[in-house]
């Protein structure tokens, strides 16, 4: 069941995205020291809490038997665009569908906000996570590589409006910039 977090609950939000980007991080080589403002060693309960007390970020996650399983953020941007933070799921709990609720969630969630574009960051080495997020809409719109990451950082977007034609849905995403929630992460 997908639903609102509460303050109490960010202790298993932490623990959720920490264990999931953990993943990642293992995968591609990623480590605390080559990579320490990566989100598997940078999340913690103190900028989970401001991001929900301060910045009033919608938060929900995904229980499971009152267990936390899967998890994400939005953050609303300039304009009517929203961007994806931290979509997470244990990944004991992986390859049951509960991703793809929490990415549709997020979509309505987004609309109800009144955003018309989702945008997303990813490590763009990571073939198989860009091509789940382009099987759910997205669209790739570029890449940027920084020096505090042993990887490239790449930029993905979505039209939450729908399209009436396909040209109609991919041009404006081409047009707009990009942002980088990455970076943001690190100031």
């Amino acid at each position: 069941m997908i639903k609102s977090i509460s303050l109490e609950d960010i202790p298993q939000c932490v623990k959720v995205i920490r264990e999931s980007f953990g993943t990642v991080a293992r995968e591609f080589h990623i480590t605390k020291e080559n990579a320490p403002d990566f989100t598997a060693f940078s999340t913690n309960e103190e900028k989970i809490s401001r991001q929900f007390l301060i910045e009033h970020r919608p938060m929900f996650g995904c229980f499971q038997g009152g267990q936390l399983v899967g998890f994400y953020s939005l953050q609303r941007k300039d304009g009517r665009v929203c961007e994806l933070n931290h979509l997470s799921v244990l990944p004991q709990f992986r390859k049951r569908g509960i991703g793809r609720q929490l990415l549709n969630h997020a979509f309505e969630t987004a609309e109800k906000l009144g955003c018309s574009q989702m945008e997303i960051g990813i490590v763009e080495e990571n073939q198989v996570l860009r091509k789940w997020y382009e099987s759910n809409g997205f669209v790739h719109t570029g890449t940027e590589k920084f020096d505090f990451f042993p990887f490239t950082c790449g930029y993905m977007q979505k039209d939450l409006r729908a399209p009436e034609t396909e040209q109609e849905s991919v041009q404006p995403l081409l047009r707009s910039g990009k942002r980088d929630t990455m970076i943001q992460e690190k100031l």
